[in-house]
């Protein structure tokens, strides 16, 4: 009974070899967007005139005149036949955590017996694909089908091998949103014009704000042989089972350390696919865990960004098979060790510059008057608390926007966030808002001096040939969900393998929330102290600049309670942010609760993001899913355990029971007895834990029966979490212990130190 399959592959992923890629002759600026109809290609393949009306709708957000749909969609087959493209699909992001296409030839019956090559603005704008086969928590019936895919030319479309992919939104038939992008969509449009009126209050010119966004993707590989090996692997993404290995991250020499020959020419191979697609991949670097690694892009405006982090998430997949690997999106795949997740850095900006950045510190250092700074303080001030706003109003609806069943496997552990949703922000922007928050006003007063740590200009290694540094204003807190890292904030929490769509949903409908609540009291303090003397123009500062500072004073005593800057991992922070009134709560599904919450439902139907049907079905769908999450896991627990674990345990007990009677047959009674009395405890053992495991596996089954019972999916979302779950980390504990102790050479499972450390 020998694991030779085990031992095969172990020694097969050894043998694997870099796979040879082929690196384009150009330049990568020369071949970034080859497969993207971008706006150089919309210029080259569309008449001025079309060309004209397009470009306004993607940058200006004018309404889509579908009177030029059929030129465009001329323009895009041409190019796309050119490119060898013999298909379309319209490409959107249902609510799977994936993408879903549908692929249709360029034929059309001719009426003459043959076909012709055809694609009309009519196929280009809306298609409808089957909208009962996709979740939609009870929006559409079986028997109901019909929903529509819509253009979004605010994304440009692409080339997978043959198909030409046209981004589109997914609405019912009845005009509730089926997927992540309409939702996103109304989010970004809410800031935009939330963001605009507030930025009317320092400068005039301001037309239009943007929210950008760069993700940070870690991901896990594995050897696809050893990844074959592992039911679990292959069923739900994460090792549901396995014994931590004596050595993994404890040294932290993977971190940044070289990248793996074999890793390094998949890395190449999918970052010259990545800006082919005109992704714009920029870092890569192994991670903590071993054989975890990180790729990270250029910022972009966010609904492009989140599509392609999605376009990303499948490409690695199909690239990593082509080099022998799979990749691990999953938040937690392996047990003791870091999970993975997809930092959020989000920030806004207008077309004059990036609205959370810091002013000079100085009249001296700024090309303009004193004025012109204080009035660009007051605007990086007043994005910053209102960012703060919105994350405190809406702290439990943030957590529940990261929340999956997957990502609570990593939340709150000593390598993410925690499961508490607070913002930092360093040590000197905090000062600055206690200070405005006890009645002064003192931005542009001068720079803190060197010995403050703020700047630093001289070799601090005092070593000459080292240059200066310039140490940032705020160090970095690796513990908080959403820290202020300059010009941006870093939403830590979401988890690898999430759509950003669903973080960038609510943070920024609660931001455009926000912005418009300041606005209306700032206006209503403006009116109130128009005709006071002291507010007047000749007083020094205008009646619009005490009405912004008081606004701003009252939101920094409010949101107060949401900034921390110590240690997220400690349980006295759990405490204490009980008593600040944030959410503390761990049970998944009891989170997604926010999402009903009235607060929730009224600011997403004030910013005209979704309704509160949409957000109930949404919730359906999120406690369906976490429902059928765990009870596949459970049943690939119970056939591993049954199936693997047991017999090979057992067949190493029957191996030892032979020796210690054959123990007996050789050699004296009392010796013999003294000989085998560590076989004799391993017997025990193992008849002991693999009872153990048979009953826990019935309890588990029962307990998932008792669950499926229940009507409500939410309250059955909860009794998996309550009752099932328990029962899976007590078959874990029992399995992992029997992994110790069986004979390596049995073991029918590739182990931790096998999977993580062959590259």
């Amino acid at each position: 009974m020998a694991n030779n399959l085990r031992f095969q592959v172990v020694e097969e992923a050894f043998k694997k070899k870099p796979v040879e890629v082929k690196v384009p002759q150009e330049r990568p600026n020369e071949y970034f967007g080859k497969y993207v109809f971008n706006k150089e290609k919309m210029h080259r393949y569309l008449s001025a005139d079309v060309y004209r009306k397009l470009i306004d709708v993607i940058d200006n957000g004018a309404r889509l005149d579908r009177s030029i749909a059929d030129e465009v969609a001329a323009g895009m087959k041409q190019w796309a036949q050119e490119m060898g493209a013999t298909h379309y699909t319209h490409w959107f992001q249902p609510l799977t955590e994936g993408t879903a296409e549908k692929h249709d030839a360029f034929v059309e019956h001719d009426g003459k017996g043959g076909m012709m090559e055809k694609f009309s603005g009519k196929l280009l704008v809306q298609q409808e694909p089957d909208a009962s086969s996709f979740p939609s928590g009870g929006i559409r019936n079986t028997f109901e089908a019909r929903g529509y895919s819509a253009w979004d030319p605010t994304s440009p479309v692409f080339i997978i091998d043959d198909t030409l992919c046209i981004p589109t939104v997914f609405i019912a038939f009845t005009g509730e949103a089926l997927d992540y992008k309409a939702p996103l969509l109304r989010a970004l449009h809410a800031v935009d014009k939330a963001a605009t009126d507030v930025c009317r209050l320092f400068y005039d010119d301001v037309m239009k704000v943007r929210v950008n966004l760069g993700w940070e993707q870690e991901y896990f590989l594995v050897d696809e042989g050893l990844y074959s090996a592992r039911p679990d692997l292959l069923m739900t993404g994460r090792t549901l089972m396995g014994h931590e290995s004596a050595k993994n991250q404890q040294m932290d020499d993977h971190y940044f350390g070289t990248i793996p020959d074999r890793v390094q020419a998949f890395m190449k191979d999918l970052e010259i696919r990545a800006l082919e697609l005109a992704i714009p991949c920029k870092t890569r670097h192994n991670e903590v865990a071993p054989n975890q690694f990180e790729l990270a892009p250029i910022f972009e405006e966010c609904n492009l960004a989140v599509d392609h982090n999605m376009l990303l998430m499948s490409l690695m997949k199909r690239v990593a098979r082509m080099h022998g690997f799979r990749v691990l999106l999953h938040e937690k795949p392996f047990d003791g060790i870091n999970g993975s997740g997809k930092h959020n850095n989000w920030s806004l900006s207008t077309d004059t510059g990036i609205l959370l950045h810091a002013p000079a510190k100085t009249p001296e250092d700024h090309p303009a008057d004193k004025d012109t700074l204080i009035r660009e303080n007051l605007r990086f001030v007043t994005f910053i608390v209102e960012t703060l706003m919105a994350v405190y109003r809406h702290n439990g609806l943030l957590k529940a926007s990261i929340m999956s069943a997957t990502n609570a496997h990593r939340l709150g552990g000593n390598e993410a966030p925690p499961s508490i949703i607070s913002s930092f922000l360093g040590k000197q922007l905090t000062e600055l808002l206690d200070h405005i928050e006890q009645g002064a006003w003192s931005m542009g007063q001068g720079a803190k001096d060197k010995e403050d740590g703020v700047w630093s200009r001289s070799g601090v290694f005092d070593i000459p040939q080292i240059p200066d540094l310039i140490v940032d204003n705020t160090d970095r807190n690796r513990t908080s969900p959403f820290a202020f890292t300059g010009n941006r904030f870093e939403f830590r929490a979401p988890g690898s393998s999430i759509n950003c769509s669903s973080a960038m949903i609510a943070l920024n409908a609660a931001m455009a929330e926000a912005l418009t609540s300041f606005k209306q009291r700032v206006d209503a303090k403006i009116s109130e102290y128009s005709n006071m003397a002291e507010y007047s123009e000749g007083s020094g500062h205008t009646a619009k600049f005490h009405a912004i500072i008081d606004v701003l004073r009252d939101d920094i005593r409010t949101c107060k309670p949401i900034r921390f800057d110590g240690n997220g991992y400690s349980d006295e922070w759990v405490q204490e942010a009980a008593r600040r009134g944030l959410d503390v709560e761990k049970s998944c599904p009891v989170i997604f609760e926010h999402y009903l919450d009235e607060e929730s439902v009224a600011m997403f139907e004030s910013m005209k993001v979704m309704n509160r049907k949409e957000l109930e079905a949404r919730n359906e769908v999120k406690w369906e899913t976490y429902v059928k999450t765990v009870q596949i896991e459970a049943r690939v627990l119970g056939d591993m355990a049954m199936n693997h674990i047991i017999p090979v345990s057992t067949h190493y007990q029957s191996q030892l029971i032979k020796n210690v009677q054959g123990m007996k047959d050789v050699f004296p009674a009392e010796r013999a007895e003294r000989l085998s009395a560590r076989n004799m405890k391993l017997i025990e053992e193992i008849a002991e834990r693999t009872e153990r495991i048979e009953q826990l596996v019935e309890e588990l089954t029962e307990a998932r029966r008792i669950a499926n019972r229940i009507e409500s999916i939410h309250q059955r979302a909860i009794a998996y979490h309550d009752h099932v779950c328990p029962k899976m980390e007590a078959i874990r504990q029992e399995t992992d212990k029997l992994e110790m102790i069986v004979e390596d050479g049995l073991w029918t499972l590739p182990k931790y130190r096998e999977l993580l450390f062959i590259r």
